[in-house]
């Protein structure tokens, strides 16, 4: 919990001081309006959390069914080469809403997009290492701590948050994620790190976390910009001047 505060007030110091660096450029700019904090469009639906939920559900079911945990997706040798690209697509994944910026229109800036993905990541974190702790189901191979898959939580992480960012401009940018996010579900069972239960329920949690973040971050971001925003409208007063030959405005800031 101390971990996630430091991370959430951390994202929101670097909101605030980029704000105050844009009301700094334009305090001698009379001709303008103040600068805002744009109001973010998010509203909460309770539907969002159906999917993970019945995922971590599905998930939770396969480790406590006798037999479910021995269910594999496919078989293969142990003298297979492994596929290791996995271990870096797992971070990766957490870029890749940048990288969609790149090509489509976000629904948010990169601040935000920045502070979402750090706040998943921290409940992500939390949630995956908890449950591994408390679990402790064998993996496939024989080494511990299988359940949750902590790579198919990240990657699902990063995919979630692309989906959320160009569900309503591309969808081509918002589903790309979940293709990969699935290579690397795949290439852990593929390589014996985990179970089937182990990557439903990782994606689950993935997907979770980035909702959570999104319900967390944005009620209290806007609060902070209407507050904002409020004081620079107090603040900043420009009115029309008219006299029998002339005319022109009157402007006052209050520091």
């Amino acid at each position: 919990m101390r971990y996630l505060l430091l991370v959430f007030t951390l994202l929101i110091s670097i909101q605030s001081v980029l704000f105050a660096q844009q009301k700094e450029a334009n305090i001698h700019t009379p001709d303008t309006i103040p600068p805002r904090m744009r109001i973010a469009d998010y509203r909460f639906k309770p539907q969002h959390l159906i999917l993970p939920a019945s995922l971590i559900t599905v998930g939770a079911v396969g480790t406590a069914i006798d037999g479910m945990n021995d269910f594999h997706l496919f078989t293969r040798p142990d003298s297979v080469k492994q596929v290791n690209l996995d271990d870096y697509m797992e971070w990766g994944m957490l870029g890749w809403v940048f990288v969609c910026d790149l090509i489509g229109k976000e629904k948010n800036n990169w601040v935000d997009q920045l502070m979402v993905v750090g706040l998943a990541e921290a409940l992500n974190a939390g949630f995956v290492h908890g449950l591994k702790n408390l679990t402790e189901i064998k993996r496939p191979d024989g080494t511990g701590h299988s359940f949750p898959s902590g790579h198919t939580a990240n990657a699902f992480l990063g995919a979630h948050v692309a989906y959320k960012e160009f569900k309503d401009t591309s969808p081509i940018l918002a589903y790309s994620g979940y293709l990969m996010a699935a290579f690397v579900a795949g290439s852990r069972i593929y390589n014996n790190r985990h179970w089937v239960a182990d990557i439903v329920a990782g994606a689950g949690i993935g997907i979770l976390s980035v909702e959570l973040s999104y319900l967390i971050y944005y009620p209290i971001r806007n609060a902070i910009a209407r507050n904002t925003n409020a004081k620079a409208t107090r603040n900043f007063v420009v009115a029309p001047m008219l006299g029998n030959k002339n005319g022109g405005f009157y402007l006052s800031y209050t520091f």
